[in-house]
């Protein structure tokens, strides 16, 4: 079977995995996301039989999923052509225990025979050093131990362990049970233990859903976003990863590969504003924590765009030579170069979500004065960077320039402090703030403009050049212009005359490092969405909306780029950027709940 991105995320925010649409686990890290991919079929090209857990169901003809309803638990249907069917339940445990929260390194599957006389065959190869070792095996009665490089796995199941270690086939005649996660003996009684896990875990989400608030219109769509947005943070530090793979190309062979399971500060602002507006404060708690940490560490120096989900500021970029990559697309890459760049938006991004911890009652930690005294060095960069060049928010690998929108991210900054020093009292601070963000503002207002005779000009993506991209359109939502500024407007329009392609938008169309780009970028089309509903189109958005929500995966998700001629998902997944364009552009676009009847 072709590896495509028809994908569907379990986890418990400590690991991951994703199964595809024959159930088998085709992607998984341990010990964290960004961690050794001990399951990596979707990145070995040809080779489907090593790096991959499945179930093959003797005779099958066809496979159906679906979700539990509000839970990241997935059902998974074989059937085969005598009538005989099977169902593979997966999951990976979260529940609180003990006054902690319990989310092992560990995955639960069950199997259950639902029709006729089924026979399987387990297929259970992990793999370690990035696809170059097949895991060394020892075993028990019950158990079987697989060494993953400097981790163990342990293999606790009812199943027949021979059956497994040979992959031989065997009738399924009662519920078979899996866990797969530490190398500690399993306790209690196995198939009570797996149930009662698993009926936790169903009842942890569904009651963390039931605190979601949700637009009326597109609920289930919006909630799936959420739950797996939520799987995306690494909660034992608050880091939130951009996706939860590496390496699927942006476009087919065209080697922009890159590994996407890191915490961007960009990203992450973006992911924590969406579920903010959900209600979702746990993670943006979390998160601010996992701030404040980067923030100390930096001591008022630079910050990087990137870091570890642990915080840990080097990332070096390499290949690895084992894994043949996405349908033979490689390189496969480890670690992220783009830590090395200068990226000033990322100061903006770090003071927006910041600054609500020092207003929201709601928050268990109520932010400070010394917190506030922490977050103007943060600021400090910010109007010391605004205008001076970077790689932008696009991360150019080969060149730097003034970037409109690195500037209005500062111009945020110092807007968004001198909000926090008026809500603490510091009028003279407050002044100081506001004095600097005026001061960008005008630069921008200088810089930026692009003079075009009768169309009126527009905003240009850097300072130094007239070209354009997507980011213009941020302008608004980060409170730089209201909708109806004429200025933004005729941007709009320039915007969308360049970088329109039918019903999608690509990020830039100037040729980069790689080229010139060959697919859309999901999150500039949302953004294109939330132009048109403000330039008071709001018909054609939502057209728009419903023509993105039919891209997406069975899982109901989708990846960074989508191919504008054949419709085709490209790019990391499930790719938290355009799950943030999806509850945005929902709360926006819906009918409010007051219409209900």
């Amino acid at each position: 079977m072709t590896p495509d991105l028809e994908l569907w995320p379990i986890g418990n925010c400590q690991v991951s995995a994703l199964i595809d649409r024959e159930g088998a686990i085709a992607w998984s890290c341990v010990p964290r996301v960004d961690g050794d991919p001990v399951f990596c079929s979707l990145l070995n090209g040809e080779q489907r039989d090593a790096g991959i857990w499945r179930f093959e169901l003797v005779g099958q003809v066809s496979a159906r999923q679906e979700y539990i309803r509000n839970t990241p638990i997935l059902v998974t249907r074989l059937e085969a052509e005598d009538g005989s069917a099977v169902e593979v339940l997966d999951f990976c445990p979260r529940y609180e225990h003990k006054g902690r929260m319990y989310r092992p390194v560990a995955i639960g599957r069950i199997v259950r025979p639902v029709a006729g006389n089924p026979r399987i065959r387990v297929v259970l190869r992990p793999l370690h050093g990035y696809g170059a070792h097949v895991a060394d095996t020892t075993h028990g009665t019950n158990h079987i131990r697989y060494l993953v490089g400097p981790e163990t796995l342990r293999l606790s199941t009812d199943a027949p362990i021979g059956y497994i270690l040979e992959q031989r086939v065997f009738r399924v005649e009662d519920d078979l049970h899996f866990f797969l996660g530490p190398d500690e003996p399993f306790t209690g009684n196995l198939r009570e233990e797996i149930r009662r896990m698993e009926q936790a875990t169903r009842k942890y989400w569904q009651n963390w859903v039931r605190s979601l608030a949700t637009p009326f219109e597109w609920q289930e769509e919006v909630i799936r976003c959420a739950i797996t947005l939520k799987l995306c943070q690494h909660e034992e530090t608050g880091a939130i990863v951009a996706a939860l793979t590496t390496s699927i190309p942006e476009a087919p062979h065209s080697e922009r590969n890159w590994d996407y399971r890191y915490c961007w500060i960009r990203d992450s602002y973006y992911t924590v504003q969406a579920l903010n507006r959900l209600g979702a404060l746990d993670v943006l708690e979390k998160y601010l924590a996992y701030l404040r940490n980067i923030v100390d560490n930096a001591k008022g120096g630079q910050i990087q765009p990137l870091y570890s989900v642990m915080g840990e500021s080097e990332l070096d970029e390499t290949t690895a030579a084992w894994l043949a990559g996405y349908r033979g697309m490689g390189p496969v890459r480890r670690g992220n170069a783009a830590y090395k760049q200068i990226q000033h938006d990322c100061y903006g991004q770090i003071v927006l979500p910041t600054v609500q911890g020092f207003i929201d009652r709601r928050l268990l930690r109520i932010a400070d004065e010394r917190d506030f005294e922490s977050l103007e060095q943060v600021g400090e960069m910010a109007f010391a960077m605004h205008d001076q060049p970077d790689a932008g928010l696009w991360e150019f690998r080969t060149r730097q320039e003034v970037h409109t929108y690195s500037a209005v991210m500062s111009w945020a900054a110092c807007d968004r402090l001198a909000m926090a020093a008026d809500w603490l009292g510091k009028d003279e601070r407050a002044a100081l703030w506001r004095s600097r963000a005026d001061t960008i503002r005008a630069t921008i207002e200088a810089e930026a403009w692009v003079e075009n005779g009768e169309e009126g000009g527009h905003y240009g993506a850097s300072f130094e050049s007239d070209y354009l991209d997507a980011s213009l359109l941020q302008m608004v939502e980060l409170r730089f212009l209201a909708p109806d500024n004429p200025r933004f407007l005729s941007t709009f329009s320039a915007v969308e005359k360049q970088l329109r392609r039918g019903d999608f938008m690509l990020r830039y169309a100037a040729e980069d490092d790689f080229g010139a780009p060959e697919t859309a970028f999901n999150v500039c089309t949302f953004w294109l969405i939330e132009a048109l509903h403000l330039a008071g189109r709001s018909e054609e958005a939502r057209r728009l909306f419903c023509t993105m929500l039919s891209h997406t995966t069975r899982s109901g998700l989708l990846s960074e780029d989508l191919d504008y001629n054949n419709g085709e998902l490209w790019g990391n997944f499930p790719q938290t950027y355009s799950l943030v364009g999806v509850i945005n552009c929902a709360g926006l676009l819906s009918k409010p709940w007051s219409e209900v009847r």
